[in-house]
C-alpha cells in the first residue's frame, strides 16, 4: 500500500491571546486528497488551528510546511498563494455584486485594464461544469440562499487554484437539505483531489464525511486518528475528557396544581402568527416545534413585544400585560433569548462585563451612577455560575467562542430573574460540551419554579427538555403532546400535517 502524501504539516504550533493559551504544542499532518476534521469544544482551539493554517493568525511558535516546503504565513493572501483557501462561517462576499464578479474578484482576466468578459464567462462555465453547481452568473449574491452563497465561496476558492479548502462550521446556518447538498459537494471536490479541512461541532456530520479526525481539548492535541476508528461517544469522551451518561437532566414533571405563570390568548401578529393561545405553568418548560416558516420565532417575538400584536391578550401571573414593545415585556417579567445572538442578543464589540450587566444597570447603580465594584462582583459571579471561559470580564464578547457567547446571553437575561424566559434555538452554533452546560442551566433555572418556552429545530432537544410540546404549522398551533406522548414521529407528522393526529383537540 502506498504511503499517504502529506499536503500540510503543522508542527509544535503555539498560539496565545494575551495571557490565554489557545494552542499549545499542536502537531497535525493533513493528507492530500482527504477530508480532515478538527473537533473540540468551543474554545478548544479547533477554529484557531484552522486560522493558523489559513494565515489569519500567525503562530507564536511552531512551523507550517505545505507540500514539504516551509512557510510563514502573515496573512490569508500568503496562504492563498500556497494553495490554501478558507470559507468562514460568516460569509465573506460582496452582497451587491453578482455571482460571477464575486468568484473572480481581484483575478478577472483582463487586457490593458479591461475585463475580458467572454473569457470570464467561459472560465465561469468551466467551473460550473466541474462542480455541478447550478448558479446563475448574473444573480446578486445578496439574493442567494446561504447554501448558494457558500457555493460561490467554493467556486472562488477553486478559481484561485486552491488545493486545500478550510470549511469552518459550514453547516451552522444550513437546512438539512442544504447540508446534504454540501456533503455531496465535498465528496465531489475530494474526488478531484482537493484536500478539505472540516471544522465542525456536528459530530454526526464529521463521522460521515471525514477520513481523519483531530481532537483538541483546552488548546492541546488529544489524538489524530482515522474516522472509521471513532464513534460519537468516543469523540465526546475525547473532547470533554469524561463520559457523558445523559445529555438532559431529569426533572420532576410540574404538577397540575402549580399556578399559571404566562397565559396568552388569541395571539395574532402581522408576521404570520394566527390566533395562538397557550399557558405555561410554574416549573414547566413548554416546547414549540414546527418546520422552518411555521411561525415559531414570530410567536416568541410577539410575546416579547418585539413584533406588534394585531390582536390577543397576554398576562403574567394573572396580571394583564400591555405589550407596547420589549420594554413593557421586560418590566412584566418576560425575557427573550433570540435565535440570532449576534444580531439581536449581544453587543459584539463591547466587553463581556458590559453585555452581562446591560439589563441590570439600575440594580447596580446608586444615585444614577453604576457602582463598578458591584458590577464586577455581579459579572464575576455570572462567569463562575455559567462557566464562561476564559473568565476575562473586559474582553470583547465577539472574541469568545460561540458556546461562551451563548452562555453570556443567558447570563445577561437570567440576571433579570424573569418570571418566564422565551428561548429561541438555545444551542444553535454551540458544541456538544456547551450544549450539556446549557441544558443544565435551563433545567436548574426551571427547577426553581420559574417558567420557560423553548423553540428548537432539533426535535430530540425538545423531547429531552420539554414537559409539553406544541407543534406549529402555518402560523397556528396544530397539536399538543404531553411528555409521555411526545415522539419524533408524531411531532413531525403534525408539523407536516400528515395525519389526523396532527389536528389539535
Amino acid at each position: 500500500m502506498d504511503e499517504p502524501i502529506v499536503f500540510a504539516e503543522l508542527s509544535g504550533i503555539h498560539k496565545r491571546f494575551g495571557g490565554v493559551a489557545a494552542l499549545s504544542d499542536v502537531s497535525v499532518d493533513i493528507e492530500a486528497g482527504t477530508v480532515h476534521a478538527f473537533v473540540g469544544e468551543n474554545g478548544a482551539g479547533k477554529s484557531t488551528l484552522g486560522k493558523v493554517l489559513s494565515g489569519t493568525y500567525t503562530p507564536d511558535g511552531g512551523t507550517i510546511r505545505v507540500r514539504g516546503e516551509l512557510h510563514s504565513f502573515s496573512s490569508p493572501h500568503d496562504a492563498i498563494e500556497a494553495g490554501i483557501a478558507t470559507i468562514q462561517q460568516e460569509i465573506a462576499l460582496v452582497p451587491g455584486r453578482t455571482v460571477i464578479e464575486n468568484v473572480f474578484l481581484g483575478r478577472e482576466p483582463s487586457t490593458l485594464g479591461l475585463v475580458r468578459t467572454r473569457r470570464l464567462r467561459a472560465e465561469f462555465q468551466e467551473l460550473i461544469e466541474r462542480t455541478g453547481f447550478d448558479l446563475p452568473p448574473d444573480a446578486l449574491v445578496r439574493d442567494l440562499r446561504i447554501a448558494d452563497q457558500q457555493k460561490v465561496e467554493i467556486l472562488r476558492a477553486i478559481a484561485r487554484d486552491a488545493s486545500l479548502i478550510i470549511l469552518d462550521e459550514p453547516t451552522a446556518a444550513l437546512t438539512p437539505d442544504e447540508t446534504a447538498s454540501l456533503m455531496a459537494v465535498i465528496a465531489s471536490l475530494k474526488r478531484e483531489g482537493v484536500t478539505i479541512v472540516y471544522v465542525s461541532h456536528f459530530l454526526d456530520e464529521v463521522l460521515a464525511v471525514s477520513d481523519n479526525i483531530t481532537i483538541l481539548r483546552n488548546g492541546r492535541l488529544v489524538r489524530t486518528v482515522p474516522a472509521r476508528s471513532e464513534t460519537k461517544a468516543s469523540l465526546i469522551h475525547g473532547m470533554l475528557g469524561r463520559e457523558v451518561s445523559d445529555e438532559f437532566a431529569t426533572r420532576p414533571e410540574p404538577g397540575a396544581d402549580r399556578g399559571t405563570v404566562l397565559r396568552a390568548s388569541g395571539i395574532t401578529t402581522g408576521t404570520g402568527v394566527k390566533n395562538v393561545s397557550l399557558e405555561v405553568r410554574e416549573g414547566e418548560i413548554l416546547g414549540i416545534a414546527g418546520l422552518v416558516g411555521a411561525g415559531r420565532s414570530e410567536l416568541l417575538r410577539g410575546l416579547f413585544g418585539a413584533d406588534p400584536l394585531a390582536s390577543g391578550e397576554v398576562s403574567v401571573r394573572g396580571r394583564a400585560v400591555r405589550l407596547t414593545g420589549p420594554g413593557s415585556a421586560i418590566a412584566a417579567g418576560i425575557a427573550l433569548i433570540s435565535e440570532d445572538r449576534k444580531a439581536d442578543g449581544l453587543l459584539l464589540r463591547r466587553s463581556l462585563k458590559e453585555n452581562i450587566s446591560l439589563v441590570v444597570l439600575r440594580q447596580l447603580s446608586r444615585l444614577g451612577f453604576v457602582s463598578r465594584r458591584r458590577e464586577r462582583r455581579h459579572v464575576v459571579k455570572s462567569l463562575e455560575e455559567l462557566d464562561i471561559r476564559p473568565a476575562i470580564p473586559e474582553r470583547e464578547v465577539g472574541l469568545f467562542s460561540g458556546g461562551n457567547q451563548q452562555k453570556a446571553l443567558f447570563a445577561k437575561w437570567l440576571a433579570r430573574e424573569p418570571q418566564v424566559l422565551l428561548v429561541d434555538e438555545p444551542t444553535r452554533g454551540v458544541d456538544i460540551g456547551a450544549k450539556f452546560a446549557i441544558y443544565e442551566i435551563l433545567s436548574d433555572w426551571v427547577a426553581q419554579g420559574r417558567s420557560m418556552v423553548v423553540v428548537s429545530s432539533e426535535v430530540e432537544e425538545l423531547l429531552g427538555l420539554a414537559d409539553r410540546i406544541l407543534v406549529m404549522r402555518q402560523g397556528s398551533i396544530v397539536a399538543e403532546f404531553p411528555r409521555e406522548d411526545a415522539t419524533q414521529e408524531n411531532i413531525m407528522a403534525a408539523a407536516f400535517g400528515a395525519t389526523a393526529a396532527a389536528e389539535k383537540g
